[in-house]
């Protein structure tokens, strides 16, 4: 276990609770949303998801960076995260893909993090609280410790709600992932803080993916004549983000398969005319349970949300593109977590089905996206 004293750290909530520790990566200041993730693997992968942009991410897995980092598995060309907070840093780099430690990489990328004890109390007290704003505040900050003065430049921080977040993540320019063999089918797919894997997912099944900044009119995607749209993940307060949904409208309404996965499926949802609100304390790691209500059967599957759809679960409801319905639903809490088009061809998802780091039950939606491409009436001019 690391001293404290040797390099003193402390982790500051907007409700004053405070947490002392050992610096780790990147000695300074950083503040964002404070959360927790679950997830017992694939840390590399939530460190560069860039859903987490704006976020202080804490890993209630006990042990972090015994497999090191690798430049295999990132899900964006950085670390996203705005700090780190892990129980026990490992001290030692074990698997031969590894490149470099992850401190190193939290040291490269500038990210102030913090190792200490009271990881489980800390996802205690934001499953009873709610996820809230927080600080971490390394070396000199830390050994100032004017407590007041901390927490109040966090509640000057600004807040998770109403900020607008995906334009700021993803791609500037448009490019193409090449599909693996034939190319079946051109996608568009509309970066909001895509996964590198996503497009591969696509690929791997003969899609020649087009990915458009975050901001791209419905006119932009049109204009690619594609198959089928796909609209990312990302970060962020959906209701902030007008443009990504006059863009689902435009799409929905040119009569185009579309498929939206996390904050997709939250932007399409806003574009039926639902709203959106934030969860108490939101949904990351890899091992939630969500029900298909068509079929019944359980998924285990990647989130990383803290913003959910506000749909009714009953019965389907209207909408101005025809009528539609609630597809999964979330069994620890009930939450939305999918819709369905009835007389359209377009699904949406809360989740991850690109599984990286995994699990693999959710993979088969992207077969579904093709099988809508696939469907009689698709023209030829729309394949790749």
């Amino acid at each position: 276990m690391f001293d404290p004293q040797d390099r003193p750290a402390l982790l500051v909530l907007e409700d004053g609770r405070i947490f002392h520790g050992r610096g780790y990566g990147a000695e300074g200041e950083t503040f964002g949303e404070m959360v927790f993730n679950t997830g017992m693997t694939g840390y590399q992968e939530t460190l560069t998801d860039p859903s987490y942009r704006g976020q202080i991410v804490a890993m209630t897995a006990p042990h972090i960076g015994n497999t090191g980092v690798n430049d295999e598995d990132p899900e964006s060309g950085r670390v996203q995260v705005s700090g780190y907070v892990v129980r026990e840093p490992s001290r030692t780099v074990s698997n031969w893909r590894a490149r470099r430690s992850l401190e190193d990489e939290l040291l490269a990328y500038g990210v102030v993090g913090i190792a200490m004890p009271g990881t489980r109390a800390l996802t205690r007290h934001l499953r009873e609280r709610g996820a809230m704003r927080g600080a971490i505040f390394s070396g000199r900050e830390a050994a100032s410790a004017d407590h007041a003065a901390m927490v109040a430049r966090v509640l000057e921080s600004p807040s998770m709600e109403g900020s607008d977040l995906a334009r700021g993540v993803g791609t500037a320019e448009p490019y193409v992932v090449r599909a693996e063999g034939p190319a079946r089918f051109r996608v568009a797919a509309v970066d909001l803080g895509i996964k590198t894997m996503t497009p591969r997912r696509m690929a791997e099944r003969g899609c020649e993916v087009h990915v458009l900044p975050a901001a791209s009119t419905a006119e932009d995607i049109l204009a690619l004549d594609p198959g089928g749209v796909f609209f990312s993940n990302g970060p962020g307060d959906p209701a902030t983000a007008g443009y990504a949904v006059d863009a689902m409208r435009g799409v929905l309404g040119s009569g185009v398969p579309v498929f939206g996965i996390c904050f997709g499926n939250q932007i399409l949802g806003r574009a039926l005319g639902l709203g959106t609100y934030k969860l108490r304390f939101g949904h990351r790691g890899v091992n939630q349970p969500v029900r298909d209500r068509a079929t019944g059967q359980v998924h285990i599957t990647s989130h990383n949300h803290g913003f959910a759809v506000d749909a009714p679960v009953d019965a389907p409801f209207d909408t101005p593109y025809g009528p539609a319905e609630v597809s999964h639903v979330c069994l620890n809490d009930g939450v939305v977590e999918g819709l369905r088009m009835l007389d359209h061809p377009a699904f949406s998802v809360q989740y991850h089905p690109e599984a990286a780091p995994g699990p693999h039950d959710a993979t088969g939606l992207f077969d579904r996206f093709l099988a809508l491409m696939e469907r009689p009436g698709a023209t030829t001019s729309r394949r790749a």
